[in-house]
């Protein structure tokens, strides 16, 4: 420890909020308390209880149907490593039933064998039963024989409610078993982006709980100004930070670019705009509204975008700051739920069930990919967002119960609107003595620029809190959450300038007390304040300085231990470099919770040991409070004997070399048409390409191409496609069967991408379209990589 002459007092003007109390009495709906009573899960007007304490749970949506059944037990530990807590899935009608009374659960299709694994891994479910449920599904999910039946779809026409009484009639049969107060379906949706109808959705209710489709919480998603009946459903609401469903010419639209601003005000009218006549309302608060969309019930999401979709015309791709940024922004808004889509990719089960022009919708989707650059991709592996959320999740996890009953405040001086990259973005959530500051400078398309000299004035009900001691520059990238008057352990820190992970609990033996857990921020100056009169601070490796009176200056380079003490009270407190955040992992096992250092993807298996799939053994490193470093875990191959993966380049042969193509495919409401099958065959050029054999583990192929549009075929038959939008194609070899195994030759076609094509593409790949003169075609190169499972050394 070293001490420093105090500078001179920080003359900047701070920026300042002053907390306001709840709106509203704490009250309980008849929702999950007298109504659907659940052993576990209950709402109250604030927020969610979870074994009668608060909590915020986090849910990530993952369709069954879509994922091999072999490959859901590891998504599912994969999501909750992740710090996912309750599944979310659509049940497709047209997946299920293509045909009156022809209907199939097996296989991937098994939807109670799903619940049943998601509660085997330990997570609920919350199970969007439709009947229309759209997820870029042919018809909405509707199978044709529905969509074109005469009756009115979507009301409560009688010959419709007879369709959906057989539908509801055989999922209760699947799933009535696995309702009620002690299982692990806690939400059951009703319909999907239906606006002008909360009649209907009370019978759609009706008919689910006459099958025995019962849950505590009934949902029912609330943007573009959805009318929904009072006290029946809980409002959903959603944030995407870019969307496809727009014009190929349309610059980032306004309902995408509010997401990344602190706001009161939760409807999204962009959400579904492109299926609605219905106009919808929305736009950013601008002032002291009422903080929650509902007097009944917590503010609470099912949609905030885990990535996005592509469409033919339009591919916005995000990246992992950007998706971590709405999420952020929600909890600072006041968010009692953060539910994304997608959480986890896939792929479509069948050909021709998936949304298109043809079946009258503006856009053409993929035949197959439902990838979505999800945190998890559509091959199970994982993208650079599922770092960034799951620090958000194990905050969540470690100060939920706090957290889920303080209501969000925002700042005195606010954005003048989405153009203003000057105005810093904030928001706080306090209960009066103890606030937690959101700061989030980070959007994607328009580069924000460092925020000069920020200092924060948060105004309590007996006390101003003014920090950090100096001002700061906020750099773009900034995603933080700060705590003023957070007590751990029965020690007081007046502020950190750091963004609190977990609490690793005290020791059994006495010899350490708790210890909070933070991550520095990059090009942020920690700070950590205590009361100077009752507090005192030391770090036996003299990395932290006294700045002033009680205000300490960490230096994170490196791992840092400070051990505060008040009385007899001790709180360690660990602050973790920046460049250590993407490979920090937080996860609950049989062995307490651990803090894990890790590039690989590591989950808990049923045993509660660690699993890691990398080509080679796995370096991963949990902190041990005995030595306060990282040490090794030992790992050992999955199967005994078992080789290391691969990850070596293929060759490819050239097979056939396409014509040029056209600038256009036809249209549909200005929106350019995807190519059919014929076009692809003209115009592609084609190559093949043969697997090795002994690869090991999962299989995954990286395809690096540029182009319009790719499909993969086995034996002939198209297994996947994909739009082009500058990032390379994971494929999961081992999802297509036993034919794309080793010797096996698969055919790979590219269609070249016209100069001229309407289709609006992420910034990096228009680079390099027109980079080129004439069609864009390019096949750069393709990999196999290969990933074993190490499972945890026993002992």
């Amino acid at each position: 420890m070293t001490t420093a002459p105090p500078p001179a007092a920080a003359t900047t003007t701070p920026l300042t909020v002053t907390h306001r109390p709840h709106d509203r009495p704490l009250r309980r709906p008849a929702m999950s308390n007298t109504v659907d009573h659940h052993d576990r899960i209950a709402l109250t007007n604030r927020y969610v209880e979870i074994g009668g304490r608060p909590a915020i749970p986090v849910s990530g949506e993952l369709h069954y149907s879509r994922v091999p059944r072999d490959e859901w037990e590891e998504r599912l530990r994969l999501m909750r490593s992740g710090g996912i807590t309750v599944v979310a899935t659509y049940v497709f009608w047209n997946h299920h039933e293509p045909e009156r009374g022809l209907r199939d659960f097996s296989g991937a299709l098994d939807v109670g064998a799903f619940v049943d694994a998601c509660a085997h891994v330990g997570l609920d479910v919350v199970l969007r039963l439709g009947p229309w449920a759209h997820g870029e599904a042919r018809n909405g999910g509707f199978p044709d024989w529905v969509q074109g039946a005469p009756v009115r779809h979507r009301t409560d026409d009688p010959a419709y409610l007879a369709l959906v009484d057989e539908w509801f009639s055989a999922l209760g049969a699947e799933l009535a078993s696995r309702c009620g107060p002690d299982g692990n379906v806690v939400g059951i949706q009703l319909e999907n982006e239906l606006y002008d109808q909360p009649g209907h959705l009370v019978t759609l209710k009706a008919i689910a709980r006459r099958h025995g489709l019962v849950a505590p919480i009934w949902t029912a998603t609330a943007w573009g100004g959805a009318e929904l009946p009072a006290g029946e459903v809980l409002p959903l609401y959603g944030g995407y930070g870019d969307g496809f469903w727009v014009d190929a010419d349309q610059p980032w639209d306004t309902t995408f670019r509010e997401h990344f601003f602190f706001s009161h005000t939760w409807d999204d009218p962009g959400i579904g705009a492109d299926l609605r006549e219905h106009p919808g309302i929305g736009g950013r608060g601008d002032g002291p509204t009422t903080r929650l969309p509902s007097p009944d019930f917590p503010a609470a999401t099912c949609e905030l975008g885990g990535g996005m979709a592509t469409a033919y015309h339009r591919r916005p791709l995000l990246g992992a700051l950007d998706i971590a940024a709405v999420a952020h922004d929600k909890i600072g808004n006041g968010s009692g739920w953060q539910g994304y889509y997608m959480y986890g990719g896939g792929v479509n089960p069948r050909p021709a069930l998936q949304e298109s022009q043809a079946t009258g919708y503006p856009n053409d989707l993929p035949e197959f990919d439902y990838d979505f650059h999800a945190p998890i991709g559509a091959a199970g592996v994982l993208a650079p967002s599922h770092a960034e959320l799951r620090r958000q999740h194990a905050f969540l996890a470690a100060f939920g119960e706090r957290l889920a009953d303080l209501p969000s405040t925002l700042p005195d001086m606010l954005p003048t609107g989405v153009d203003d990259g000057e105005t810093l973005r904030w928001a706080i959530r306090s209960d009066g003595t103890s606030a937690w500051v959101f700061l989030t400078w980070q959007q994607p398309h328009v580069p924000l620029e460092p925020y000069r000299g920020a200092r924060f004035s948060v105004g309590l009900d007996h006390e101003r809190v003014e920090f950090p001691h100096l001002p700061v520059d906020v750099p773009p990238g900034t995603i933080a959450h700060w705590p003023v008057n957070l007590e751990v352990g029965g020690v007081r820190l007046r502020w950190l300038t750091a963004s609190p992970l977990t609490v690793l609990e005290a020791d059994g033996d006495g010899d350490h007390g708790a210890m909070l857990v933070a991550v520095a921020e990059a090009g942020i100056p920690v700070e950590l304040a205590v009361d100077e009169a009752t507090t005192t601070v030391t770090d036996a490796a003299g990395a932290t300085r006294e700045a002033a009176a009680g205000v300490f200056v960490v230096d994170a380079a490196e791992p840092r231990i400070v051990t505060v003490s008040r009385g007899e009270a001790r709180l360690r407190v660990l602050v973790l470099p920046a460049a250590s955040a993407s490979e920090l992992w937080v996860l609950d096992t049989t062995r307490g919770r651990r803090l894990l250092r890790s590039a690989a993807p590591v989950h808990v298996d049923a045993a509660g040991r660690l699993v890691a799939r990398s080509p080679e053994r796995p370096t991963v490193l949990e902190f041990d409070a005995e030595t306060a470093g990282f040490v090794p875990v030992d790992f050992d191959a999955d199967e005994a004997g078992a080789a290391p993966g691969v990850d070596v380049a293929l060759s490819t042969e050239p097979l056939a070399t396409g014509t040029t193509p056209p600038a256009s495919y036809g249209k549909r409401e200005h929106r350019a048409a995807a190519p059919d099958a014929a076009a692809i065959a003209r115009h592609a050029s084609t190559w093949t390409i043969t697997l090795p054999e002994g690869a090991p583990g999962r299989r995954v192929l990286v395809v690096d191409w540029a182009g319009d549009v790719a499909v993969l075929e086995v034996d002939g038959r198209v297994a996947l496609d994909r739009f082009w939008d500058g990032t390379p194609w994971l494929i999961g070899l081992d999802a297509l069967g036993p034919k794309a195994a080793g010797g096996s030759r698969i055919t790979l076609r590219i269609l070249p991408l016209h100069p001229e094509a309407a289709v609006r593409l992420p910034a990096d790949a228009e680079v390099r379209r027109r980079s080129v003169d004439g069609p864009l075609l390019a096949l750069d190169g393709v990999r196999l990589t290969s990933s074993p499972a190490w499972r945890e050394t026993e002992g």
